[in-house]
């Protein structure tokens, strides 16, 4: 079983694929990479052929199928225990969870009108009451990690866990917007941008053709 395949779609804008596929290079295991342009005629027929939920991100692992962003994340800390993608300590592994589950189900305002898009620089764009209300959550959660469990570390949890890849695309959309971070909240963007494998993901989303870039994106890609 070490043929692992994740299904993902434009990484200028896919930001539900790119958490997974943060959490997939943490593992060190090599795995192949379909990337499937979102928005285009035969996009629905190209997912479908790898995955049940007609979505991206879907990860196949020999003759396993598994979607959404978080079930990915949860396989792959049980598949790879070695990689540590949850905090070791039980409350800290805990509040992880939850402010992973959080980024999943909720901040629909700062998901509508702050899409990650990182071919674009959009100071103010998207800023409203919900937005900001979202923004500030945020901010609140990533100083309550980073104070109560951040000390081994420059992440939420002080290593990179999964948590961090759940906000990795927040921190995209912050600087996409123009939106001010300064103190932990800075420190902590700045970790997670220099991080080698994001590094990567966005040279590849800078890289990709204008053709495959829609206006008009699906935030629930």
């Amino acid at each position: 079983m070490d043929d692992l395949t994740l299904v993902i779609g434009n990484k200028a804008f896919s930001s539900w694929s790119l958490r997974p596929w943060l959490a997939l290079k943490r593992t060190g295991r090599p795995f192949r990479e379909i990337v499937i342009p979102l928005r285009q005629p035969d996009t629905a027929a190209r997912i479908a052929e790898h995955s049940p939920s007609g979505r991206v991100p879907c990860l196949r692992h020999g003759d396993r199928v598994i979607w959404d962003s978080l079930a990915i994340c949860e396989y792959l800390a049980e598949s790879f225990p070695e990689a540590a993608l949850w905090p070791a300590d039980a409350h800290a592994r805990a509040v992880a969870r939850s402010v992973s589950a959080e980024m999943h189900s909720g901040f629909v305002a700062l998901r509508t009108h702050m899409s990650m898009d990182l071919k674009a620089f959009r100071p103010g764009v998207g800023r409203n009451a919900e937005s900001e209300a979202d923004i500030v959550r945020v901010f609140t959660l990533w100083r309550d990690a980073r104070s109560r469990f951040g000390a081994g570390g420059p992440f939420l949890f002080g290593d990179f866990s999964i948590a961090d890849a759940m906000y990795a695309p927040v921190v995209t959309r912050l600087l996409t917007y123009g939106v001010e971070m300064d103190g932990t909240c800075g420190d902590y963007a700045r970790a997670v941008m220099e991080l080698p494998a994001m590094a990567e993901w966005v040279a590849a989303a800078k890289a990709e053709p204008w053709d495959l870039y829609a206006d008009e994106r699906d935030p629930q890609q």
